[in-house]
């Protein structure tokens, strides 16, 4: 039965079984239903910076019936997209521009803001948070940082008045309000921002019940030497000296690296949530790490840790709301192919990868790969595409070669030496690692520089598998 239905059943059976016996198991399997309807949910980032990104009432029915995604952030106040996530039952986290923080401490300005842009649209929109600028201790002006918590506050009392106490006041921040993050239980906030800014802002947190946000991102502290404890993978992990923990991976030592610094404010008590964090799946040929594997592996794990209540070391059994970055690839975004890619969804909806968030899908985090037309005979080849550089083949081939392929036929006196190219000898490592790992078409992607063929590239002596 559909989850609704099963409650309905249930509370009908309870209604005319009423020993407490029955009582206690109808109210253990009502908590256990609650209980799963509840798990296996996550936020996004909804940026909108692309001239091919569907329109939002179209993102709001697709996010509502095709996946678990339970709450969007978006980077301003887009009256399209507060009106079409109405009635949605989706959470929606609203920004406001950093260049319109300073005048939000007045609270004749902060009321006049609330009646624009947020009475429209306000219970019909699930409005749970309003952030006062982007990580605005990073970006902002020294006007901009010594108005901050003042607006929050201001613009928290604008709410209240308004009748609309339900909703937020925060910001999000980068890591680098952080002196240190290594190791985690010595970290603590820059010089200037602790006592200054911070310590006040969380107070008001506190005051508030509002979550101090951060945007963890372990991909900007990727090292060839660190890839498996960045990525979530089997490592030796890295002892904190002064706890004795061993962490795993680095996103829980981010984690509690923000943790301690606000513990040695006084505030260890205020809650967390990630604003931000995410992979991009391509790359400049160069960064080899920004491949689709990399991304669904650590937006898996991301998922996962989110929905699992397992906490981290210094903050056991705490859950975190968590936003990956992000919905969509966004190919008007300025900055490198990376920052273009970081998406979830292309924009015609299909996933770049499954993590498990959507609904009825696989859930073991598999790709889920455009289709490709199916070969005669049911036979596949990965090659590389016409357009791929050597760059990025050299990279596929020392990928695939690193993960157990058997190299050797390229190699000098091997059957596929020859021609000596590198597009050659990525023809045949990249074939190779394809069909010795399941023949999904995910492991033809090589950051998109790889597409199956139903034409056999095998050449004399050299055999394709």
């Amino acid at each position: 039965l559909p989850h609704h239905d099963l409650q309905a059943a249930l509370t009908m059976e309870l209604s005319t079984r009423q020993s407490p016996h029955h009582l206690i198991i109808v109210l253990i399997s009502t908590l256990i239903i609650q209980h799963f309807a509840a798990v296996n949910s996550i936020g996004v980032n909804y940026g909108t910076l692309g001239d091919n990104l569907p329109p939002p009432a179209q993102v709001a029915a697709f996010l509502k019936d095709k996946t678990v995604i339970d709450s969007v952030k978006i980077f301003d106040t887009n009256p399209d997209i507060l009106r079409a996530f109405a009635n949605t039952g989706i959470s929606v986290t609203v920004t406001v521009p950093n260049g319109d923080v300073p005048g939000l401490a007045n609270i004749r300005v902060a009321r006049r803001w609330v009646d624009a842009h947020i009475k429209p649209f306000y219970p019909q929109t699930k409005i749970n948070f309003i952030l006062m600028g982007s990580e605005l201790l990073h970006w902002g002006d020294a006007n901009m940082i010594s108005h901050l918590v003042p607006a929050m506050q201001t613009l928290h009392h604008a709410l209240v008045r308004a009748g609309m106490k339900g909703i937020k006041v925060t910001t999000a921040h980068s890591l680098g309000i952080l002196a240190s993050s290594n190791p985690p239980s010595a970290a603590r906030f820059r010089p200037g921002l602790d006592r200054q800014v911070l310590a006040p802002m969380l107070q008001f947190l506190r005051k508030t019940k509002s979550p101090f946000m951060v945007n963890p991102y372990p991909y900007f502290g990727y090292s060839p030497k660190d890839a498996n404890f960045v990525l979530f993978r089997r490592n030796r992990g890295k002892r904190d000296r002064f706890t004795g923990i061993v962490y795993t991976n680095m996103y829980d030592s981010l984690m509690d690296s923000v943790y301690s610094a606000m513990k040695s404010l006084g505030y260890g008590d205020v809650g967390i949530a990630v604003g931000e964090t995410g992979w991009p799946s391509l790359g400049e040929p160069w960064l080899t790490h920004c491949t689709v594997e990399n991304a669904r592996w650590h937006n898996l794990n991301v998922f996962k840790k989110a929905n699992s209540g397992v906490g981290t070391p210094l903050m056991p059994h705490r859950r975190f709301e968590t936003y990956i970055f992000a919905l969509f690839n966004e190919n008007q975004k300025p900055g490198s192919v990376a920052e273009k890619n970081f998406g979830l969804f292309r924009p015609d909806f299909s996933p770049v990868y499954d993590i498990g968030i959507m609904r009825g899908g696989q859930h073991g985090g598999h790709v889920t790969p455009r289709p490709t037309p199916v070969a005669v005979g049911g036979k596949k080849w990965c090659v590389p595409k016409a357009e791929a550089s050597d760059a990025a083949l050299q990279a596929n081939i020392d990928y695939a070669c690193s993960k157990g392929v058997d190299c050797r036929p390229v190699q000098a006196g091997g059957a596929c030496f020859n021609p000596s190219t590198v597009r050659s000898h990525a023809s045949y490592v990249m074939n190779t690692f394809y069909q010795t790992n399941g023949r999904q078409d995910y492991n033809c992607d090589f950051g998109h520089t790889g597409v199956i063929t139903t034409v056999d590239p095998s050449y004399g002596a050299c055999k394709y598998i």
